[in-house]
């Protein structure tokens, strides 16, 4: 099982063992557009593909992780608190794993915390990509 799995899991996606390797290749989209009127994405824009069937309220699930944890964890700006409010390993060596997994380039592997930024908007942009609900501002 990869490092993306166990995210996957915490946050209830069914994330069977061959579902992980298509979620990690499944391409993030850019920013939806909005239509109009303001009330969706707009017909035809690039990145309105059909998402999954089953939707998972990321903030939702995070924001009640956070209220019942002893610690004050910034799940949505930091990677190693995200982590931690999954119970899932947030040592450097973890992270690195995770980072090499979702393609982080070399030049930001080299820096902790120019990876760590890398990776937690990339892990935001492959959860919504897959039918997670996460709010804009986590994903840009």
């Amino acid at each position: 099982m990869g490092f993306f799995s166990k995210i996957l899991d915490k946050l209830g996606f069914d994330a069977g063992a061959g579902k992980v390797d298509a979620m990690l290749n499944t391409p993030v989209p850019p920013p939806m557009t909005t239509s109009a009127s303001g009330a969706g994405p707009a017909a035809g824009a690039p990145g309105t593909a059909a998402q999954p069937a089953a939707t998972v309220d990321v903030t939702a699930l995070l924001e009640q992780k956070a209220a019942a944890n002893s610690q004050k964890l910034n799940w949505r700006t930091s990677i190693v608190d995200l982590l931690k409010l999954l119970d899932i390993d947030s040592s450097l060596q973890a992270r690195k794993e995770l980072a090499t997994e979702l393609g982080c380039p070399a030049d930001k592997m080299a820096d902790s915390a120019q990876m760590n930024m890398w990776l937690h908007k990339a892990v935001m942009q492959k959860v919504a990509a897959n039918g997670g609900k996460v709010p804009a501002e986590l994903l840009d």
